[in-house]
């Protein structure tokens, strides 16, 4: 609810407070005092425009700021912290701030914030029927919403939307493989032509690394064979000039050890190491012979290593640093290749679950339909009654449902194909006929202002349970109504506000009687300068302010008994429905 409305330099109003109670709130006062205005700021604060012709004379900023209750809203709470506003625990203060010669500035508890944010939460906020202000119910799109709230068909209509949504995944799904069928077809022949490159290769990990030092060894044949040869004569054979060998003298030297050790058998461990050591300077001399005779050279084996190498540095350049990194990489994109030639398939199960979907798609569109429809009657024949209460038996409240069909829509059981949304597959006007014989029109085409918010009352009245706008705001609701009616109208007002917080402009008594809270909106011209001002009303001022509305500028006993009996009925009537709603 509205907590708290400031209101500085605006149009006449130089300064004032407002802090309107729960329930229904009446502004009184002479015509051009400013009562409007009020309505007009709360208008301008909610849809974030000021124009710099209402800055008032002499001043340089206008300031408007409303302070809002939101505990009864965690949605409206949840949709502002997603925004990175948190108001959990605090009240919601909206600021609207136009210098002269610059922009309005939009602020949320301090934030500056953009104009859509405002426009957008001021349509939860507060409903204002008026002669300048939008009507909700002249936003089509808000039928439906109405229409759900009443019928109880929220959940359903969630339930459609979760479906709907699922829908369109699935055929953007299908519509993106469809689109890319060439290119996943030149892809797949891409992807097979590596792989199959890779393969023919045969590759062995570390298989480099010997070919590599296979190819040193072929190109350095003479070269080793001479190293060899070089060894070899060290080890086991006699030089020219007849120098022993290393194996003669070690044999030498190992049987004169021996006869030592004959004697003395405590030398029998050097014996048996110096035996060791001719064994094995034996053994490499044989293995050093068996390799110089593999050491020819091969022109034909160094070119079959050569080309090999060269195929590996080529699948190196292309596929990865290693062979390891090589074979990783055709392992991988064998399991792309596999995944692109089940697209098909995977093509196939979706159009399966497109059609498994459409058709509980099209189950829950008619089951949303037929309890929209048993809701749209009881909530015209609600709304029906509430004209007649209102003295508007003349007109009459009509509601169109039904469907639109569209060649590429929802298919239905009966063969007709219809648009839908992620609401449903109704489409949902509000009309009304204002005249008998007269068809029945969008409710924008209602010519009277005054007509349009009476009609707009019953309206509410009939939705008051479900419609969660917390505040509602009609001004001058009481155009061309006379006393008998006002009375009705002010019951109806006195009735919403056991569920809304509610404020009327009014130049009715028989309206104003029916208020829990009574300003008194005045106009004083002080210094050459008009300022409009705002009292709340105490119980005296209160009959004065009514007796002056019975009986016009002076106030008589007769008018302010009248004032009285006004009250005592309200007050009456107001207990009685507090009583029946316990």
């Amino acid at each position: 609810m509205l907590l708290h409305l400031r209101v500085q330099n605006f149009g006449i109003i130089e300064d004032f407070d407002w802090l309107p109670g729960a329930g229904f709130n009446v502004l009184t006062g002479e015509t051009g005092a400013g009562k409007s205005l009020v309505i007009d700021a709360v208008s301008a604060l909610l849809s974030g425009r000021l124009d710099e012709t209402s800055v008032r004379h002499g001043a340089d900023e206008i300031r408007l700021e409303g302070i809002f209750d939101l505990s009864a809203r965690t949605d409206l709470i949840e949709y502002l912290i997603h925004k990175g506003i948190d108001c959990r625990n605090d009240p919601l203060i909206i600021t609207l701030n136009l210098k002269r010669s610059g922009r309005a500035v939009i602020r949320l508890n301090g934030d500056s914030v953009p104009r859509t944010l405002i426009v957008e939460l001021g349509r939860q906020l507060i409903d204002i029927h008026g002669q300048s202000q939008h009507l909700s119910l002249l936003d089509r799109t808000s039928h439906l919403d109405f229409l759900d709230a009443y019928a109880g068909t929220t959940g359903a209509r969630q339930e459609f939307s979760q479906l709907s949504l699922k829908m369109n995944q699935i055929q953007k799904s299908i519509a993106d493989f469809a689109h890319t069928a060439a290119e996943r077809s030149r892809q797949t022949d891409y992807l097979k032509f590596q792989v199959q490159e890779i393969d023919r290769a045969t590759l062995c990990p570390g298989e480099d690394k010997e070919l590599e030092q296979e190819a040193i060894v072929l190109t350095s044949a003479e070269k080793l064979k001479a190293l060899v040869f070089e060894t070899l004569q060290a080890l086991d054979d006699e030089d020219s000039q007849g120098e022993t060998s290393a194996v003669s003298r070690l044999s030498q030297a190992l049987s004169g050890l021996e006869k030592l050790s004959g004697i003395d058998h405590s030398i029998s461990a050097q014996a048996q190491s110096l035996r060791e050591a001719l064994y094995t300077v034996t053994e490499t001399a044989r293995d050093l012979n068996s390799y110089a005779s593999g050491l020819d050279f091969d022109p034909a084996r160094l070119e079959i290593v050569e080309s090999r190498l060269h195929l590996i540095r080529e699948l190196k350049r292309k596929y990865g640093g290693s062979i390891s990194d090589i074979l990783e990489f055709a392992r991988k994109t064998s399991n792309e290749l596999s995944d692109l030639d089940s697209s098909g398939e995977r093509i196939e199960s979706l159009r399966r679950n497109a059609d498994q979907v459409q058709q509980l798609l099209a189950e829950k569109a008619l089951q949303l339909s037929t309890q929209r429809k048993l809701g749209a009657a009881e909530l015209t024949k609600a709304i029906n009654q509430e004209l007649v209460d209102l003295a508007m038996e003349m007109v009459k409240f009509e509601i169109n449902l039904g469907y639109v069909e569209a060649p590429d829509g929802l298919p239905l059981p009966d063969g007709r194909q219809v648009a839908y949304s992620n609401n449903g597959a109704d489409k949902v006007e509000f009309l009304a006929a204002t005249n008998p014989g007269e068809p029945a029109k969008a409710l924008e085409r209602i010519a009277s202002t005054g007509e349009l918010s009476r009609f707009t009352l019953a309206v509410k009245t009939a939705l008051a349970k479900a419609d969660r706008i917390p505040v509602l705001i009609f001004d001058e609701i009481d155009i061309g109504v006379g006393g008998r009616s006002g009375d009705i109208i002010g019951r109806k007002l006195a009735t919403l506000a056991l569920t809304h917080q509610v404020i009327c402009v009014t130049h009715l008594p028989q309206i104003a009687a029916y208020a829990a809270h009574h300003y008194c909106v005045n106009k004083t011209v002080s210094n050459g300068h008009t300022s409009s001002r705002l009292d709340e009303l105490n119980t005296v001022t209160r009959i004065r302010e009514l007796a002056l509305m019975l009986s016009g500028d002076s106030v008589s006993a007769s008018s302010q008994a009248g004032a009285l009996e006004l009250l005592e009925r309200a007050a009456q009537f107001i207990a009685e429905q507090k009583g029946s709603s316990i």
